[in-house]
């Protein structure tokens, strides 16, 4: 959906959610300012049992002078757009309306709404209104207020930018201009005495497992950084090496996740206790997700969060290995023999498009590559969007330019964040197709179990291999251990 495709509306209604937080909000605020923009009549509103009382979100509505207003039962004429809720779920009071659109990040919960734009792998609804805004020609870095609005919902629904783990959610991140005195003033006014209670007596109820070191807490209802507040004093305690905090809300479960050992990646972590029911990522050390009621009870009804938590965790201690790569690989009586086809991959020498020695931020799906680029590195990009570097001398010997453009359908194509002066370059305007020129071997297995691999170039952050995935040999080098998913395997091996 664009919002474009809205334009025949000359009345728009904007509905947060009930109770609304600082991500509905941002977001309301920014749709508001741009239907404004077009020249509707446009308002901005909230309902439920309860009106807006949290210090931080008061802030915010004063400080941009946000017109949002609160609401009983109305019939709305025009359209009505819920914003951060899906019109007729359990968080958003529902109004009677006949022509209604959704915008949310959320896993979906009603079927029937046709013009609908959810986006569950975002991190908050704040990234996609600007995605969908930006794709308008309309410049949110010329509004300050909407730009910091959004910056600011992005900052909590994901724990601080802990929880991030989808491109576009680092883009946005990184590319609004924001009033950071604004900013300052709002981080210092989330905690309440209230809320510093309810850390303290989270604490003190805790379930703690001595033989993987991880302890899960549970608390009560708050914002979701105290959650976050919660982890990072759980992980200061010398016997606590990962972190689980976790409160119930109306419609799931938040949670957060915190990790200070390299075997355990904490946005992987979230990622595995949400798997099926929700959604989880972030960083490697601070990550979080939601986990849907909703889904949670078709599967897990017999269980309370607790014991879902406990039982998941066991679980996934045990659900893998751990290889170094630091001695040759001993294990290939197992393995089979493949070939790699010569298939055609993209690349980018990297001086082609910046200065020599320019730090920077290569930005894909499977998350953020950090480099120097300088006129020994080219950049490639496979068939799914991975990209790896190779130097310019394995360049010229293993591959063949072909003169055309290297382009892929693909939800988000690689880009490169200059860390020098913030700008972003868009690798699909400089990819270029080459083709390999000789013969690749490797050994290979399918998992039967996940693995980890902390291969030879990264021995501080492992490559996660899934079942069916598989486990990856070089012939001629036998430390060069890795992983290649099972999709990308069948579309580049033979075996022999």
């Amino acid at each position: 959906m664009k919002l474009s495709d809205l334009n025949n509306y000359s009345r728009i209604v904007i509905q947060c959610h009930d109770n609304p937080d600082p991500d509905s909000i941002g977001a309301g605020y920014a749709l508001y300012k741009f239907f404004e923009n077009e020249n509707k009549e446009v308002s901005l509103i909230y309902s439920g049992k309860l009106k807006i009382t949290k210090p931080n979100i008061l802030m915010l509505i004063e400080e941009f002078d946000i017109p949002i207003q609160y609401v009983e039962k109305i019939d709305i004429e025009g359209l009505l757009i819920t914003v951060d809720c899906q019109y007729g779920a359990g968080n958003v009071t529902k109004l009677n309306a006949r022509d209604i659109a959704i915008i949310d990040h959320h896993l979906p919960e009603v079927d029937e709404i046709a013009r609908s734009e959810i986006r569950s792998f975002l991190a908050s609804t704040c990234t996609l209104v600007w995605d969908l805004i930006s794709k308008e020609s309309f410049n949110i870095n010329e509004h300050i207020d909407i730009a910091t609005a959004l910056y600011y919902g992005l900052f909590t629904d994901s724990g601080g930018f802990s929880e991030i783990n989808h491109p576009l959610d680092k883009d946005m991140q990184e590319s609004l201009i924001i009033d950071n005195s604004v900013m300052r003033k709002l981080k210092s006014s989330v905690l309440t005495l209230r809320e510093l209670e309810i850390a303290g007596m989270a604490l003190i109820r805790h379930s703690y497992n001595v033989v993987n070191k991880f302890v899960l807490v549970k608390a009560q209802e708050c914002d979701p950084n105290i959650l976050g507040f919660i982890s990072d004093l759980a992980l200061q305690v010398d016997s606590v090496y990962v972190c689980v905090v976790y409160n119930q809300i109306n419609r799931g479960i938040k949670f957060s996740v915190r990790s200070c050992v390299k075997e355990i990646m904490a946005n992987e972590l979230a990622a595995y206790l949400a798997e099926g029911i929700g959604s989880g990522g972030g960083h490697i050390e601070k990550a979080g997700g939601f986990i849907s009621q909703k889904e949670f009870d078709k599967r897990h009804a017999y269980l309370n969060a607790d014991e879902y938590f406990l039982r998941r965790l066991t679980r996934y201690y045990r659900s893998f290995d751990v290889i170094y790569s630091i001695e040759d690989y001993g294990e290939i009586d197992d393995m089979q023999l493949y070939k790699k086809r010569a298939l055609p991959v993209g690349f980018v020498p990297l001086t082609d498009i910046l200065p020599d020695n320019t730090p920077i931020v290569i930005r894909t799906l499977e998350g953020d590559l950090d480099l120097l680029a300088n006129q020994d590195i080219y950049a490639m990009i496979g068939i799914k969007g991975e990209v790896y570097p190779t130097t310019k001398e394995k360049f010229e010997k293993n591959y063949t330019v072909l003169e055309e453009q290297y382009d892929l359908e693909l939800e988000y194509f690689p880009s490169i964040r200059n860390k020098k002066d913030s700008s972003t370059i868009h690798l699909r305007q400089y990819a270029k197709k080459c083709i390999s020129k000789g013969e690749s071997y490797i050994y290979a297995r399918p998992l039967k179990k996940a693995v980890k691999v902390f291969t030879a170039w990264d021995r501080e952050k492992y490559m996660y291999g899934k079942i069916g995935d598989y486990l990856a040999v070089k012939k001629d080098d036998n430390r060069d251990i890795y992983v290649i998913e099972k999709e990308i395997f069948a579309q580049t091996y033979d075996k022999l």
